[in-house]
């Protein structure tokens, strides 16, 4: 808490007024920043105890901007469990944002396709989520001041916020898909018979981050909409090599679509 104490001291004084709403942009969707207005980009390097994005297509900037007239703050770049970052490094951000007032949080991340009905290029909401992967941030001593010990993770992903977002595809005419994201530890990418597996206990998508952000938002009341942009089909599903390439360039084709989303989404909350 003292550590999440000086890193909001330092923001503070950039921050004049509470900020509505959170993002966090995943691999190679950083460019959305720059649709927001009286914006300050801060590099994580500058915040006293902020960790630091090491992986390719997260830039390492905590924007401060406005968006129709409310108050936005972004991460371009998150922090991932195999960087090495213990899970309160992973989620200091989720941390700062509730501290500066956030109540709804966009998180979008890059995710291998489970479900073979999918195409690399699509854009699915979370639904929910399986986790059972993932080591909990929210293990050692509870922090009261942001939620209970045994928070409840029923409704993990807000249903309303699911609505909207479909709603909001419907009107880009953009062919959203839903589903059920997994969480992996990585970096290696998952084997042919782990995405086996994954199917059988249900998922459609499977990715190295978001989770550990969706639990510590709810934990401390945080609505939560999260999308993935299927950048690649998870391992076995077609005869192929993986590779974090792959990822980039797909975020790159469908970065104009996925943003039209998010704006679309953000004009609506």
């Amino acid at each position: 808490m003292e550590k999440l104490n000086q890193a909001y001291d330092y923001l503070s004084k950039i921050i004049k007024e509470p900020v509505q709403y959170g993002l966090v942009l995943g691999s190679g969707l950083g460019a959305l920043s720059d649709s927001f207005e009286n914006s300050v980009e801060i590099p994580y390097t500058d915040i006293p105890g902020f960790p630091v994005s090491t992986v390719e297509g997260h830039e390492g900037k905590l924007v401060i901007g406005d968006y129709n007239g409310k108050k936005a703050m972004l991460m371009k770049g998150r922090f991932h469990y195999y960087e090495g970052y213990d899970m309160d490094k992973v989620v200091f951000g989720i941390r700062i944002m509730k501290l500066a007032g956030v109540e709804k949080l966009i998180v979008t991340n890059a995710a291998g396709g489970v479900n073979t009905g999918f195409t690399p290029g699509d854009l699915m909401i979370i639904t929910d989520h399986i986790g059972l992967f993932c080591p909990s941030p929210l293990r050692g001593p509870n922090i009261d001041s942001f939620g209970p010990r045994f928070p409840d993770m029923s409704y993990a992903y807000d249903r309303e916020l699911v609505k909207k977002a479909e709603k909001c595809a419907a009107k880009l005419d953009i062919n959203i898909k839903k589903g059920v994201y997994v969480f992996t530890q990585g970096p290696m990418f998952e084997t042919p018979a782990e995405i086996k597996a994954v199917r059988i206990l249900g998922g459609d998508a499977v990715g190295m981050s978001t989770v550990p952000e969706v639990i510590t938002a709810n934990h401390c009341s945080i609505k939560v909409l999260g999308i993935s942009c299927i950048s690649n089909m998870a391992a076995g599903v077609l005869d192929q090599p993986l590779n974090h390439l792959e990822v980039m360039e797909t975020g790159e084709k469908v970065k104009n679509k996925f943003e039209l989303l998010i704006k679309e989404i953000l004009d609506n909350l």
